[in-house]
Parts: C-alpha cells; structure tokens; sequence
C-alpha cells in the first residue's frame, strides 16, 4: 500500500507552470528547458527529467494567436478612435506591437504548456521523479 502511494506521487501544477513559463525544468526549476527559441531539450541537465515525450504541438501558437489578437484588437480600436493617427502610423505602430508580443509569448507558453503536462503526468510524463 506504501508503494503504491509512492509511486502516485502528486506534482503540484502552479509551480510547474510558472517554471516552465520561465524556461526552466518543470520538476527541478533550476535546469533550462529549452535549448534555442523553442527547441526542447530531450531531458533536465540538472535532475536529468526526461523531457522529450512532451506534446505541445501547435498549442502555444494557437495560445498566442489567442491572446495577442485578443489585445490587440480593442487596443487598434481604442487608439484609432481616440487618436485617428495616420493609417500608415497605425500599422506600424501595431505590427511591431503585434510581432513582438507574439515572439515574447510563444516560448513562455509552450514552457508553461510543457509543465502542466509534467504536473499532470501526461504524455509519459511518468509517475517516477
């Protein structure tokens, strides 16, 4: 019966969350868990948790999408009905805003992504470590 409690050890999911939204291994939070702007690393240098049986696929861009658009759009809206700048200034101002929010958003979620997949045990995240 000890065992059994053992080996369904609970991981506690905010935390991981918040370490993979830092890039940070979700089961240690000390080793990097990516190795460029979204390349997994097979497994933690530090704890060496196996990190190459997660599926974060297409949810972090769809993630961004849905939230940079949801900024994005009554933010256009806001400044175009009180400012009405030029047309070309307006699309500048908002690609680059655009661009940059998406690049800053889409690692962090795919971390945040991948560790609540560890916290969950999902995926093989298995049950040991």
């Amino acid at each position: 019966m000890a065992d059994q409690t053992l080996a369904v050890q609970e991981r506690e999911t905010l935390p991981a969350l918040l370490r993979g939204w830092r890039g940070k291994c979700p089961s240690c939070g000390s080793g990097p868990m990516l190795k460029g702007y979204l390349k997994v690393r097979d497994h933690c240098p530090v704890c060496r948790e196996e990190l190459h049986h997660h599926r974060a696929d297409d949810g972090p861009a769809y993630l961004t999408i849905l939230i940079v658009g949801h900024l994005m759009a009554p933010l256009l809206l806001v400044v175009f009905e009180m400012f009405r700048p030029e047309p070309l200034v307006l699309i500048a101002i908002f690609s680059i805003g655009t661009v940059g929010l998406s690049l800053y958003l889409l690692p962090r979620l795919k971390g945040a992504l991948i560790g609540f997949q560890w916290a969950r045990q999902m995926h093989g995240f298995s049950k040991s470590g």
